[in-house]
């Protein structure tokens, strides 16, 4: 799979890029992802990506012009455009699995306040959100669906079984964790994870799973 990640601000990717699971899996080629520079494509001397909005209005909206002729030179027949949007689709596990299956995805982060409708309209294929609430840039968002989804290719993660066991997978937020050390401020590890009763644990995980979800997220019931 390749994600390219298209933004005016490129410098904010990089760091979350270099880091933990998201490098490993680059270096191991488990996956392609590049960040690409939007003013590339600007073609000002000020490399100028926005303009204001027509009737008047706060803000800055991002030109159609700059934006188009970056896709036309990105996109391939096995491509998927993605704006990143508090408009969009809400992004849950579901949709990210989903995203696994495609081989070319580019997620176009939008700044200031807005794009303009053109490229929503006539240029992008989806439109997905990461909540109800806005952020300063798409960079962000597309961050956390990149690394939502990088993680649930072949191999990525080091134990096979981590992410079938994630909260959402099978409708239930996760089951509570505990390591070491077995007693903390008199705070001790429930006594069946250490009864090495393997079908008490499972059943004891199955239940808390259960009560962890109607406690907190009952909406999921």
């Amino acid at each position: 799979m390749k994600i390219q990640i298209v933004t005016p601000f490129p410098g904010i990717c990089h760091g979350a890029l270099k880091e933990s699971i998201l490098k490993r899996a680059q270096e191991a080629a488990l996956i392609q992802i590049e960040v690409i520079n939007l003013r590339a494509w600007a073609t000002d001397k000020h490399r100028t990506l926005d303009a204001p909005p027509y009737g008047g209005g706060a803000g800055m909206v991002m030109k159609v012009e700059p934006i188009a002729r970056a896709l036309e030179e990105l996109r391939t027949p096995e491509s998927k455009v993605i704006f990143m949007s508090p408009q969009g689709r809400p992004f849950n596990q579901k949709m990210a699995h989903e995203l696994t299956e495609e081989q070319h995805l580019i997620f176009l982060c939008g700044h200031y306040e807005g794009v303009d409708q053109r490229v929503i309209d006539y240029l992008v294929d989806q439109e997905i959100s990461i909540g109800d609430y806005v952020l300063t840039n798409g960079a962000l968002a597309a961050l956390v669906v990149t690394d939502a989804l990088v993680r649930l290719l072949p191999d990525v993660l080091g134990d096979s079984q981590s992410a079938p066991n994630d909260s959402f997978e099978k409708g239930l937020l996760d089951f509570p964790h505990y390591t070491r050390p077995e007693e903390f401020h008199g705070w001790r590890v429930p006594a069946v994870l250490l009864s090495g009763n393997h079908a008490a644990i499972e059943s004891w995980r199955r239940e808390e799973a259960f009560e962890n979800t109607k406690k907190k997220r009952p909406d999921l019931l």
